[in-house]
């Protein structure tokens, strides 16, 4: 079992509790943004709403958290590095998202503006507590880095797909379990999200150690936490301008993730305009969730192996990641051509086969490229490129099927993000961009400042 655990990145308990996390706040994605609450939000709370105005609704408060979690993640990052205060950050925003999440539990029909602002500040609780939980990945005991990322995103496959399971049960047949309605039964599924994250979390805060901030993390630096914070950030974009690796890395992310994103949010959407089923669709959705677990910890093992199929040459992280690339631009052609309900469920399990470990490949790779000291800084600005990537996909989804009266045409043009991203990922050197990284931690802990000016003139590849 040692052995086993080891091979997919948990060989240790601090390993496997921060992994854990992936499982406790995926069942947030899965049941609350994913399956139950859009569709209780817009026929419940919302269903009384002329139009498509709760439709509109929910739009506005999905971006409204977003963004305030783009917005303040870098400031909230710069003062949990200098105030050596991940974990309680993280704990914080975690706090923040399970106690709004339980709230949702006491709304019901006309209650729009208690529910879209629970709902917002449950999104600022998620989206905020995996800057901090993102940011701790580097610092944690493990011989494997891209093996621990994929082991989380696996788990919180596994996570967040049995809880899902339960509480469509519970929707789907509430008498069986002794609820009154459909109602009860889904205001039920909300607060059992709570209470799954809040199990699930515990044994990240007590066998996850906080990070050693190194020699100059702490100053003396006078001020407010926020004043200490905004003069930390503009040390960090100066650090982050300095790594030009990094920055195309982030490029490259920005692209392909905003593909990814779309296909995740627009394919229950596009298969219903082409006459797939809500059965059809639900079952798709329940698929990958668990069909992304060993496909997850297979795309993780791939860098480093010799595939034959490529004519035996040895992967990387980053070669990896151009597989995972390829397979969504192949996903994106056959869903031109989808007709049937059996062609949905083929191109979803196409997705599970790269979704997870693209994702965590992702993670892992631009763990290497921060500054150990810094980590909690440059991933609010990963959080910030995953959060503003989720605009562009969705407004050229909608743009070209306006333009050409068919979102066939929509799910195609996606290719542009994967190729776009492929070929600036083309362009980062991952070892100067590591090289670049120590560098600026170790010109942070000569000035005594967490945050010092990066080298200049480091070349390119």
């Amino acid at each position: 079992m040692e052995s086993l655990r080891t091979r997919f990145g948990l060989g240790s308990d601090e390993a496997l509790s921060w992994a854990l996390y992936d499982w406790a706040n995926s069942a947030f994605a899965t049941t609350v943004l994913a399956a139950v609450f859009p569709i209780y939000y817009e026929s419940v709370i919302g269903g009384g709403l002329p139009g498509n105005l709760a439709s509109v609704y929910y739009g506005y408060t999905t971006a409204i958290g977003l963004a305030l979690v783009a917005l303040a993640s870098p400031v909230l990052g710069a003062v949990a590095d200098h105030y050596r205060a991940k974990k309680r950050f993280l704990g914080a925003f975690v706090a923040l998202g399970v106690v709004a999440t339980a709230g949702l539990y006491t709304t019901g029909p006309g209650d729009v503006l208690l529910a879209s602002g629970l709902f917002v500040v449950a999104n600022v609780g998620f989206a905020g507590a995996n800057v901090f939980y993102d940011s701790l990945l580097s610092h944690v005991d493990t011989g494997d880095i891209d093996a621990l990322s994929t082991a989380g995103y696996a788990l919180g496959y596994v996570g967040g797909g049995l809880l899902l399971v339960v509480n469509l049960a519970w929707v789907l047949r509430p008498a069986t379990f002794g609820f009154p309605g459909t109602r009860a039964a889904t205001r039920a599924a909300l607060l059992s999200v709570a209470v799954w994250w809040t199990v699930f979390s515990v044994p990240l805060f007590l066998r996850v150690s906080e990070p050693d901030p190194g020699d100059g993390s702490r100053t003396t630096t006078r001020g407010t936490p926020v004043v200490t914070g905004f003069a930390r950030l503009r040390t960090t974009l100066g650090d982050v301008r300095e790594n030009r690796d990094l920055l195309l890395f982030l490029g490259a992310f920005l692209l392909y993730a905003d593909g990814i994103g779309t296909i995740i949010r627009m394919a229950s959407v596009y298969g219903s305009e082409i006459g797939i089923g809500q059965t059809g669709i639900v079952g798709a959705l329940v698929l990958v969730q668990f069909l992304g677990v060993p496909f997850a910890f297979a795309f993780g093992s791939l860098p480093r192996r010799r595939l034959p199929v490529l004519g035996g040459i040895e992967m990387s992280t980053k070669r990896a990641l151009y597989v995972g690339l390829a397979v969504y631009t192949g996903i994106s052609v056959g869903g031109f051509f989808m007709t049937e309900t059996w062609h949905f469920w083929v191109l979803a399990a196409a997705v599970a086969t790269v979704q997870g470990g693209t994702q965590a490949l992702s993670r892992s790779l631009y763990a290497t490229l921060v500054p150990d000291t810094q980590s909690s800084e440059f991933f609010s600005f990963f959080s910030i490129s995953s959060k503003f990537a989720g605009i562009a996909g969705p407004a050229l989804f909608a743009f070209v099927g306006q333009l050409t009266g068919s979102s066939r045409f929509s799910i195609v043009a996606l290719v542009v993000f994967f190729v776009g991203g492929a070929v600036l990922l083309s362009r980062v050197d991952v070892e100067t961009g590591r090289a670049t990284a120590r560098e600026i931690e170790a010109a942070a802990n000569r000035s005594g400042d967490g945050a010092a000016g990066g080298p200049a003139g480091v070349g390119d590849s």
